[in-house]
């Protein structure tokens, strides 16, 4: 390989972190910078083509396979064989990569484990640092942990029991401010990346595994592109074979839906599936179809259940394609917190679980996240029972599965209204969850489910829609903003007298009240409220 050319100074703009010259070592740096200077220029404007299509979509209120790609869906390929680290995927965990969690996802039973820089982790700089020191430790088997509120030690397995690591970096559109180049900030993705692949790759090649990577955020193909071009690259750059990064696509977005073969196409020699995630995409649909009229408003989130039409399409098409080009298709999240105290409530989630991963498993799904470890053997007894001693069920090939444009936004087939109380919840949960997010916590435990960004997006979103389609509901108020803004004063008031004016004091309650309610209600919509939130992020 030729010498690359000179790569832009790294400036690191943070207070020092303790280890962190483990981390941000100047050839680690100088990789991330490589990596900025070849393809930052090209993540902008794929950036700009977002905006570009989503006017489109504006304007016309649908959205279509793509007529120049037709070939592509209609050739005859596959993708690459499933190393034997991901051949069986049949029960992922998800969560954030901080000491604690890194051991116990790693212990839970499951066969992969979603580090995840994304969703379920608030971009602290200490977050982005520290959670790569973790997973080096971890392969390095000098991790552990001791509670200091229980004084209980957690500890790695035998490597033989651990799960299999697939990480998460950033989505393209979030910048990570305390590193720069060339005077301005770094791609969230490519620091998350470089830094992980950089210090891993070799590493994990060694215990029998791979630099493997979930791509979220994805809406095209030409992104999943930019995606291979960067695994192409720094292949070469550290000397490890072509094709031994491995990367899953969550199609959480509406325009990735009509792009699930394209997007194989592009990672063909590097993909090795694609996950079906419901609160994005939900967002997505929100986001892009929002001022389509009433036929694309969206009932209460937790009445949009994967049975919907809209969303069986949207799965169903989902196995078809994997399975039709050899890669896995990987399930939804069940986000259930069990209860210590509600035996009742966990025997009710619990049946619920097992029919959401029934269904997955007998539609032809090869695997699915759950977010808790107790989850793990319910998920796991439903493949079981589907896969026995098989990996995956990639030779069931559903081609009696036909999915119509049209059938992916027929939200209007959806027997469900907004209900009042749904703009209530809303409300609720998206001012807990940014709280929590302000303070350095992505994933949350929330009235009984773990949630992430992407349930503060849904829940903004749907108040925006709702408010902008004058929705009544079934008690004859409208949605306003003024009645968003009556029911956040009073979930601030019901927080400040559940926790006490102390603990309230020393949140970061008002401010969360704030910007939840910026994003829920300004006429200038934002993407994305991590952009505006990451603005008021300390740390």
């Amino acid at each position: 390989m030729s010498a690359p050319a000179p790569s832009p100074l790294a400036i690191v703009d943070a207070e020092p972190l303790p280890r962190q010259d483990e981390v941000l070592t100047d050839a680690a740096l100088a990789f991330v910078a490589e990596l900025h200077r070849r393809f930052a220029p090209r993540r902008a404007e794929l950036l700009a083509r977002r905006g570009e299509r989503r006017a489109e979509i504006a304007r016309t209120s649908t959205l279509d396979f793509l007529p120049d790609t037709a070939q592509v869906r209609e050739g005859d390929w596959k993708v690459a064989p499933a190393p034997a680290a991901l051949n069986d995927r049949r029960v992922e965990i998800t969560g954030p990569t901080d000491r604690k969690m890194t051991i116990n996802a790693l212990n839970s039973g499951a066969k992969v484990w979603l580090a995840d820089f994304e969703d379920a982790s608030a971009p602290t700089w200490e977050n982005v640092v520290l959670g790569q020191l973790n997973l080096i430790d971890a392969y390095e088997r000098r991790i552990d942990f001791t509670d200091p509120r229980t004084g209980k030690a957690y500890a790695l397995k035998p490597a033989e029991q651990l799960a299999t690591v697939v990480m998460r970096p950033r989505g393209w559109h979030l910048e990570e401010r305390h590193l720069r180049f060339e005077g301005g900030p770094a791609s969230g993705s490519l620091v998350d990346f470089g830094l992980y692949f950089f210090h891993n790759a070799q590493r994990l090649i060694d215990l029998g595994k791979g630099p493997f990577f979930y791509l979220p955020k994805t809406e095209s193909h030409l992104e999943a592109r930019l995606w291979n071009d960067i695994f192409v690259f720094a292949q070469d750059y550290v000397g490890i074979p072509q094709g031994t990064v491995r990367a899953t696509v969550l199609i959480e977005t509406i325009t990735a839906a009509y792009e699930m073969e394209e997007i194989l196409f592009e990672l063909k020699d590097h993909a090795s599936g694609l996950n079906a995630g419901r609160w994005d995409y939900l967002f997505s649909i929100v986001k892009n179809f929002r001022d389509g009229g009433e036929k694309f408003v969206l009932p209460d989130r937790n009445a949009v259940t994967m049975t919907a039409p809209f969303m069986r399409a949207y799965t169903e098409l989902l196995v078809r394609t994997c399975h039709k080009r050899g890669a896995h298709a990987i399930g939804g999240m069940a986000a259930f917190i069990p209860s210590r105290k509600d035996a009742e409530a966990n025997r009710v989630a619990f049946e619920k679980v097992k029919a959401d991963k029934d269904r997955e498993a007998h539609d032809g799904f090869d695997g699915s996240w759950v977010a808790h470890p107790d989850l793990v053997p319910i998920a796991m007894a439903s493949f079981d029972a589907v896969l026995g001693e098989k990996p995956n069920q990639k030779d069931r090939l559903r081609e009696d599965v036909a999915v119509a444009p049209g059938d992916l936004i027929a939200i209007d087939s959806l027997d469900a209204r907004p209900t009042y109380e749904g703009l209530r919840n809303a409300v609720q949960v998206g001012i807990r969850y940014i709280e929590a997010w302000l303070r350095g916590l992505g994933a949350v435990g929330i009235f009984g489910l773990m949630e992430d960004a992407a349930t503060a997006e849904i829940s903004r979103s749907q108040i925006w829609q709702w408010i902008n389609a004058g929705v009544v509901f079934e008690n004859g108020e409208r949605a306003t903003a003024e009645l968003t803004r009556a029911f956040a004063a009073e979930e601030l008031a019901a927080i400040r007298a559940e926790a006490g004016e102390e603990a309230f004091a020393a949140g970061k309650w008002q401010q969360a009240h704030d910007l939840f309610l910026q994003v829920s209600l300004d006429a200038d919509y934002a993407d994305f409220l991590t952009l505006p939130a990451y603005d008021q992020l300390t740390g």
